[in-house]
This record gives structure tokens, sequence and C-alpha cells, in this order.
């Protein structure tokens, strides 16, 4: 997910794309500690989208 397609959005659908991101990123740690994460590089990634929308949902609130 890119910055740029995320400044496009609105703030409705940033605050709904940061809720399935913070859901995946349980699930994914769920899965680590389980010992079923197959691929751990996704906990990253995600995290990442998670502070990229934080991040513009930042600059948009000072606007």
């Amino acid at each position: 997910m890119k910055a740029s397609e995320l400044r496009t959005k609105d703030a409705a659908e940033l605050q709904t794309e940061l809720e399935s991101l913070l859901k995946a990123h349980f699930n994914l740690r769920m899965q680590r500690a389980t010992q079923q994460l197959s691929n751990t590089s996704q906990l990253g990634n995600v995290r990442r989208d998670i502070a990229r929308i934080r991040t513009i949902m930042t600059e948009n609130a000072g606007k």
C-alpha cells in the first residue's frame, strides 16, 4: 500500500482500513505465538501500513 494511494482517501475510509489492518496484525501475532506463521515478513508489512495510515491521518488532522 502506497502513501499516495492513502492520501486520496477520506477520514472514514482511512479509519476502516486501519481497523482491518489492526485485526490482521492481531491475527498474525496469534499465528506467530502458536507457531503457525510461515511468512514472518507479513508482520512487518502490516505494521508499516498501520504506521502509514496513522501518519496520514495525523497530517489530515492538521489541515
